[in-house]
């Protein structure tokens, strides 16, 4: 499990979670075991709300809206017996509470598959393409199953 860094900059995650961070760390170190990935490793966590995530959004994507998560990568490799720092995950807890309502899932569920998301985003996977997207999404079902949550993309009736 890498080292992880987290900033609750928006209060409200604590109304949902009692043990957030344990919460977030468990999440994380989940799926970067699952990728089998580089350690010793760092990452950065912030738990942030729409205004932050809307300015990075608009800064680095150009896209002036808010979204759920934003992962952004190093360009490091990582070095035999140093930490690899792999980047920062950021979500919006507004954005999250929204969709989680919209799509009839809890919360907790749906910040669950977004830091996994935003892992695997750290850890080189993309969705660019349909092959990409069907692989990814397969990895995120999987770590979820893996947690006892259901599969995020099936449709709610």
């Amino acid at each position: 499990m890498p080292q992880i860094d987290i900033q609750v900059s928006d209060k409200r995650y604590y109304f949902k979670k009692l043990f957030l961070k344990t919460f977030c760390r468990h999440i994380i170190g989940t799926a970067w075991d699952y990728m089998n990935a580089y350690r010793p490793a760092e990452v950065s966590l912030v738990l942030a709300d729409d205004a932050f995530i809307t300015e990075l959004n608009r800064d680095y994507r150009g896209k002036n809206n808010p979204t759920n998560v934003l992962s952004f990568e190093t360009a490091m490799k990582p070095v035999k017996g140093q930490p690899f720092v792999a980047g920062d995950i950021i979500v919006a807890y507004e954005t999250v509470a929204k969709e989680a309502t919209e799509q009839g899932k809890s919360f907790e569920a749906h910040l669950a598959h977004l830091l996994i998301h935003g892992t695997l985003h750290l850890l080189g996977e993309d969705h660019l393409t349909d092959k990409q997207a069907e692989k990814m999404e397969t990895k995120e079902i999987n770590i979820m199953k893996q947690l006892g949550y259901d599969n995020p993309y099936r449709e709610k009736i």
